[in-house]
């Protein structure tokens, strides 16, 4: 890469560094809600370096602990797609 930084489709589960900055996002309907739509949600909290999507749920990986802090604060509940996260 060159200069710009590109979300990953990666969140790194190894990494004792980054493990605190990792989202879990249940409940997900991913059958409508897709990997633009979460990055476009959870983006207002930090910078996201990675997001992964399966099968009813996601993991948004952030730069910083904190980040992750204030997703999980933000986003707790709330109501995507029909379904509570």
């Amino acid at each position: 890469m060159t200069g710009k930084t590109q979300t990953s489709n990666v969140t790194n589960k190894n990494d004792p560094k980054s493990v605190n900055s990792r989202v879990f996002i249940g409940n997900l309907n991913t059958a409508i809600v897709k990997k633009g739509d979460i990055e476009a949600i959870f983006a207002k909290y930090g910078k996201i370096v990675g997001c992964s999507v399966h099968k009813g749920y996601a993991f948004v990986q952030y730069m910083s602990e904190r980040h992750a802090r204030a997703a999980v604060a933000g986003e707790n509940a709330r109501i995507i797609a029909g379904q509570p996260l």
